[in-house]
């Protein structure tokens, strides 16, 4: 079993309470804009971290961490992405390829929006665990976790961070 904290559009802050609710997880999973690269090395040094970059990410960020991240965790295919929409209506850059070769989980952040949708057409998960930073127009700070337990994703959580 793998257990994840799920995290994005944290835009330059992090909370010290992310150390606590992830404490207990294996890795951490950023789906873009962590706002600048120091933020991503307290993760990376915390626990081993995965990312890609989003549209408010430079260059530092960029070098580091792809746009389009796929990968096998346990028995589940993974496809985390900034910009990547949702059950009917994906971006047109992913929109090809999660029609032909869907993903098991499917991970995005930007919105700021927090969303679990299963997309039954494709058979996949979608995941957005809204925004961890300041920055934006949400007004809760939410983060996730889960386990993956071979080819199972299980005992989703929603973490809503205290203050805006």
């Amino acid at each position: 079993m793998t257990r994840i904290g799920l995290i994005s559009d944290t835009h330059g802050f992090l909370d010290d309470s992310v150390f606590k609710h992830f404490e207990n997880c294996d890795e951490i999973w950023h789906a873009g804009d962590f706002g600048n690269i120091e933020l991503a090395d307290k993760l990376a040094a915390f626990k081993p971290l995965k990312g890609v970059y989003g549209n408010i990410d430079g260059k530092d960020i960029r070098q580091v961490y792809p746009e389009h991240l796929r990968f096998m965790c346990e028995g589940v295919d993974v496809w985390m992405t900034h910009i990547g929409g949702y059950p009917d209506r994906y971006s047109t850059n992913v929109k090809p390829e999660i029609y032909t070769n869907p993903p098991k989980l499917f991970i995005t952040g930007h919105s700021h929006i927090l969303k679990v949708v299963f997309d039954k057409k494709i058979s996949c998960l979608h995941l957005n665990p809204g925004a961890a930073g300041k920055q934006g127009w949400h007004k809760v700070r939410t983060l996730m976790r889960f386990n993956i337990n071979s080819d199972k994703i299980q005992d989703l959580e929603v973490i809503e961070l205290h203050g805006r």
